[in-house]
Parts: C-alpha cells; sequence; structure tokens
C-alpha cells in the first residue's frame, strides 16, 4: 500500500485527475461491456426523450453508454499524453478530441444497429395472392377452420384458413389466398 501512495503523491495534479476519472469509468465500460454481451437489458436502451412526432430512433449522441465511453477514452488519452511529454494544454484537447470522437462512434454505431435490425413482425395481408399447401383438411362453404401452410413476411407459416369452394380442399392441396377474414384467417381457394 505504501508503494501506491508513493506513486499517487509523485504524480502531478493533471494525472491524479486523469486517474481518478479513468478507473472508474473504465470500470463501468466494462461492466457495460460484459452486460451487452449477456444481452443483459438497460435503462438506457430507452429513448431518452419521447416526442410525440417521433419516427423512429434518432441519433442519439447524449446516451449514459456514451458519456461512459467519452470518461473512459478521454482518461486514457490524457494519461497517455502526459506520459508521452505533452503539456497540460495540448493533453487536455487531445483527450476531449478522442473522447468526442468515442461518442461519434459508439453513437453512430448504436444509430446503424437499430437500422439494421430486422422487423419480425408477421404481414399476414401479404399472404395476399401465395399459393399455399393445405395442411389441415378445409371445409367447403367455410364450414369449419383448417390450416394451410403459405410463406408470410418471408417465413412459411401455418395459418388458420377457410374457403368458398363447394368442395373440401384436402391435405396436400394447393391453394391460393384471395382474402383476410377478421386480421387473422385466411380465404382460400382451389381456382
Amino acid at each position: 500500500m505504501e508503494a501506491f501512495g508513493t506513486w499517487w503523491e509523485g504524480l502531478s495534479p493533471m494525472l491524479k485527475i486523469y486517474w481518478s476519472i479513468a478507473v472508474p469509468f473504465t470500470l463501468f465500460f466494462v461492466l457495460q461491456l460484459a452486460l451487452s454481451f449477456f444481452g443483459a437489458e438497460s435503462p438506457d436502451d430507452l429513448p431518452d426523450a419521447e416526442i410525440e412526432a417521433d419516427h423512429g430512433i434518432p441519433f442519439q449522441f447524449l446516451t449514459l453508454k456514451n458519456l461512459i465511453g467519452f470518461f473512459t477514452i478521454f482518461a486514457w488519452t490524457g494519461i497517455a499524453c502526459i506520459e508521452a511529454g505533452y503539456s497540460n494544454a495540448v493533453s487536455l484537447v487531445l483527450a476531449v478530441i478522442a473522447g468526442l470522437l468515442m461518442m461519434g462512434l459508439m453513437a453512430g454505431l448504436f444509430y446503424l444497429m437499430t437500422k439494421s435490425g430486422a422487423d419480425g413482425t408477421m404481414k399476414i395481408q401479404s399472404a395476399v395472392g401465395q399459393t399455399g399447401e393445405v395442411y389441415l383438411t378445409i371445409q367447403a362453404k367455410r364450414a369449419a377452420l383448417g390450416k394451410v401452410q403459405v410463406k408470410v413476411s418471408g417465413a412459411v407459416r401455418t395459418l388458420d384458413a377457410m374457403t368458398d369452394d363447394e368442395e373440401p380442399l384436402a391435405t396436400g392441396q394447393l391453394a391460393r389466398v384471395v382474402q383476410i377474414i377478421n386480421n387473422n384467417i385466411l380465404l382460400v381457394t382451389s381456382k
């Protein structure tokens, strides 16, 4: 412990400030990184402000994650500059620039990740016009529900179906979707 005290007393006031920032923010940064790898949700995933006319996630520069990244890179850049022999003023300017670049990089990456995310919502309306295969027999004249396998939103789905045809549609028969009933039942035909 004496070695730490001797080392700390030997530091310049500017280095003490940088080290005081670097240690806790590096720990926060590593903790944040570890939680991200394990898929832990954080309150920072929520928007910083809610606006009624908001149409998507904007480019968010001032977030908790970005501020942690800023102070981590700011402090380590300041330490590196002082150790390399730069003056306090130059090290401060370079540290601020490096921190801002880190914030911009992180904000840009999070923005691009939100834009690249696939929407897994099934859009049942996209089934209209598609041809699928009857999975469970569909009774004639909407007598009973059956099931049909059809490609919807890029994936094959097994969905409830009815028909207005005079004859039932048997398992394995091809059927074309002509309409959506009650937002969740396919109306199919063999024609």
